[in-house]
């Protein structure tokens, strides 16, 4: 049987840094190359070392499928392509090749030039690594080569997040990246067919969660925000630069202009400003309400909302303020964090998943003091909540995937080792299906059984629909085609019989099945065959009975004949004869004329 093998080299039992090694049918994919947001040392990338010990791993690797352009997806993308040394090709979403590069600039800024690392990408690499990608669009089958085929489906999540189909000669992998199975409010629901692939990769964020009603959780949210900036306060939400970022501004931009409220909702700028342009430019990508309004106007342009100035960190009074990045590891969003923690009137409300190790994680831990890099010590005596505006799925959405596409095994990766003991049993139980989680740097080898592709002709097809549609209709008849299979050219065809014989030059020679009935009657030959051909129009009702001029009946290829004896012309003998194809029939008319009889 052949085998299909998996290596996470990141995301193995683990959030952050997706990057998993697939071979199957002798090829080489990487799936993700993603970067640790809670480290700054080599952890912080992939181990390339574990494909080949030293030097590029172009050799080792036939593509590389980004899903999404969030930095623990594509934050290491330029490091592979351009240090460790890959030149062949990288395949994302049209969305994804526009806005991956501005995230990885602005990393880049925030690693090299605000914490002076080194062993680090330049510009002109993230550059160069883009000019290697190649873009796909929804539902367009791509051949890598003669045997890779690649698809991308709608994943929802973030603007361009796909989920891809991978196909190698009969086996097939679906790769989920992250993705939501339920819409927002400014995209739509993942979506994918009934592909049955061999194995199913589900990212399982949210694996035991089941979310309460959004609509619960948005008011909870905008009472939040009003209840702070009523008494003064100031409100902190960490965001990353696109998807939950719009989803929340649209919720605040709603309210604020329902409730008449006049409290300033800052932005800060830069990134997002791009990531509007990008919402704008990939309108299609969003779900039907928004396409439908940008006619009249576009829900990015917001009248409550204001670009943000860093001086406006000390300005007294209540404000909102949406900063990157979202899970207070770095940037302006954790700068902010310093100022106001110490002040109890203010909040902080992390609307996502936060990676151990950031800041985020700690606060929403409980820690009542953080400290820095530089020994600074920050008293949190702000308000910390947390609110999942995540757009991953949750337990259910999983599920409902699972559902939806029929895997035969499932992998669980992007997740916490706990949480997906928990999915993995639920799993097992509701469709008794093998899943696996593997841990970082650990192979998984799944066997697939083999699968034979056959070619059918289509004259044999075209009969088939012919004889199918003359019958009267039923869901529950099975369509079954009769041909022969012919090698030729090491491809398998099922053709039709006499197309057969006339390809290889020989004459059908045709085996036929008689039985024998024994009946009393005392009239002529021709008055039997005539009361057995009305007893037949009687019973075979949707089939054509035929009496030929030699004095036979026919029903397709079965020939019903009568012989009388010489001694005694009252004993006759029903002859009835049949080829294999019409088995079923054949032996409905013996059993007929048996009771008959």
């Amino acid at each position: 049987m052949p085998d299909i093998k998996i290596t996470p080299l990141g995301a193995g039992q683990d959030v952050g840094r997706s990057c998993l090694l697939l071979s199957m049918g002798g090829k080489n994919i990487m799936l993700d190359c993603g970067m640790h947001m809670g480290y700054n040392d080599e952890r912080r990338f992939p181990d390339f070392s574990y494909i080949v010990p030293e030097g590029p791993i172009t050799s080792h690797i036939d593509c590389v499928i980004i899903s999404h352009f969030h930095l623990d997806h594509c934050g290491a993308l330029p490091y592979m392509s351009e240090i460790v040394g890959y030149t062949g090709p990288i395949y994302m979403t049209h969305p994804t090749k526009a806005i991956a590069p501005i995230l990885l600039e602005d990393m880049r800024k925030v690693a090299v030039e605000r914490k002076g690392e080194s062993n680090f990408f330049t510009t002109q690499m993230i550059k160069d690594c883009m000019k290697k990608v190649i873009p796909v669009t929804l539902h367009q089958s791509m051949m890598v080569d003669t045997d890779l085929e690649i698809k991308a489906y709608y994943a929802g999540h973030v603007l361009g997040a796909a989920m891809f189909w991978i196909k190698v000669g009969s086996q097939s992998v679906v790769y989920t990246g992250d993705y939501n199975m339920t819409p927002d409010r400014h995209l739509g629901a993942a979506w994918i067919d009934k592909c049955r692939p061999d194995l199913l990769i589900s990212e399982s964020t949210y694996a035991t969660t089941i979310r309460d009603s959004k609509r619960c959780r948005e008011r909870d949210f905008l009472k939040k925000v009003h209840e702070c900036v009523a008494k003064g306060g100031k409100v902190l939400i960490p965001v990353f630069a696109l998807g939950r970022a719009q989803e929340l501004c649209i919720l605040l931009e709603t309210y604020w202009e329902r409730m008449n409220l006049k409290y300033p909702i800052y932005f800060a700028l830069g990134l997002t400003e791009k990531a509007n342009t990008y919402y704008k430019m990939f309108i299609t990508w969003t779900n039907q309400k928004i396409r439908k309004t940008f006619v009249h106007r576009n829900m990015f342009d917001f009248k409550h909302i204001k670009p943000f100035d860093k001086a406006y960190i000390d300005n007294p009074g209540a404000m909102v303020v949406f900063a990157t990045p979202g899970m207070l590891h770095a940037g302006l969003s954790l700068q902010i964090f310093k100022k106001w923690a110490p002040n109890e009137n203010n909040m902080v409300i992390m609307p996502g998943y936060c990676v151990q190790g950031t800041v985020g994680n700690k606060i929403l831990s409980g820690a009542k003091k953080v400290e820095f890099e530089n020994r600074q010590v920050v008293e949190v005596k702000m308000a910390v909540e947390y609110m999942s505006f995540s757009a991953h799925a949750d337990a259910k959405g999983i599920m409902q995937l699972i559902q939806n596409c029929e895997p035969k095994n499932v992998m669980l990766v992007h997740g916490e080792a706990e949480k997906m003991k928990f999915l993995r049993a639920k799993i097992r139980d509701e469709f008794n299906l093998e899943t696996y989680m593997p841990a970082n740097g650990e192979t998984c080898v799944i066997s697939t059984p083999v699968k034979i592709p056959v070619d059918a002709s289509v004259s044999l097809l075209k009969a088939e629909a012919r004889s199918y549609n003359a019958q009267p209709p039923d869901p529950k008849r099975r369509r079954l085609i009769h041909g022969v299979l012919v090698m030729k050219d090491n491809r398998i065809m099922l053709q039709n019989l006499t197309d057969a014989l006339k390809e290889i030059g020989i004459n059908r020679h045709v085996m036929r099945f008689t039985s024998k009935v024994k009946m009393d009657d005392p009239g002529s030959k021709l008055r039997t065959i005539e009361k057995l051909k009305l007893l037949l129009d009687e019973k075979l009702t949707g089939w054509t009975v035929t009496l030929q001029e030699n004095g036979t009946i026919a029903v397709e290829s079965v020939e019903i004949n009568v012989e009388e004896d010489e001694k005694d012309p009252k004993q006759k003998t029903v002859l009835i004869t049949w080829t294999n194809q019409d088995e079923d029939i054949g032996a409905y008319i013996l059993n007929v004329l048996q009771n008959m009889c």
